[in-house]
């Protein structure tokens, strides 16, 4: 997590993270990965306006989208949960922040920009966590995206191998 700050520090002088609004233009953005492309062009708005989804689009000009996450409610078990974290789990369902889905523009890959979304989605949520409890941010890895999060801190479920989690005390340490 250390080396998300210093990433965080120098995009925050380039970007703003901010709600989706009707102003932002999301027509050209293109991740190169063609489900969320749609799902920011004609899904977002959508999910923001029914309370599925809160979407957060990082932007460096104020219309056009840079990149975006969205954040959500959700609820896993204990007993998915490696056991170290587990056993002194209750066995209700534990609240968790689940970081849906994110992407960065594609003409912008490998600048730091999926970093700097993902530590301003862990801030957001451990800040939102404060007032509605969440145990850990969970994210539900696709296509080669695995390996970014497990390199950021993030640990694989017992029983869901491309679902991962990162508990919130440790993104409360961190930042």
């Amino acid at each position: 997590m250390a080396n998300l700050s210093i990433v965080s520090a120098s995009k925050a002088s380039e970007y703003r993270i901010e709600p989706l609004g009707p102003n932002h233009d999301r027509s050209a953005f293109c991740c190169g990965v063609p489900e969320l492309d749609a799902y920011l062009q004609r899904q977002a708005g959508q999910d923001q306006k029914r309370k599925l989804a809160a979407v957060f689009i990082a932007t460096a000009e104020g219309k056009s989208v840079s990149g975006f996450y969205t954040l959500s409610a959700e609820s896993i078990l204990a007993a998915d949960l490696p056991v170290e974290f587990g056993k002194r789990m209750p066995r209700f369902p534990l609240p968790v922040t689940l970081l849906g889905r994110m992407a960065v523009a594609q003409s912008l890959h490998g600048q730091g920009l999926g970093e700097f979304l993902l530590l301003d989605a862990l801030a957001r949520a451990s800040r939102a966590s404060r007032q509605v409890a969440s145990w850990a941010v969970v994210v539900d890895t696709k296509a080669g995206a695995r390996e970014f999060y497990l390199t950021h801190g993030f640990i694989p479920l017992e029983t869901h191998a491309e679902r991962l989690f990162y508990p919130m005390k440790t993104v409360e340490m961190a930042l």
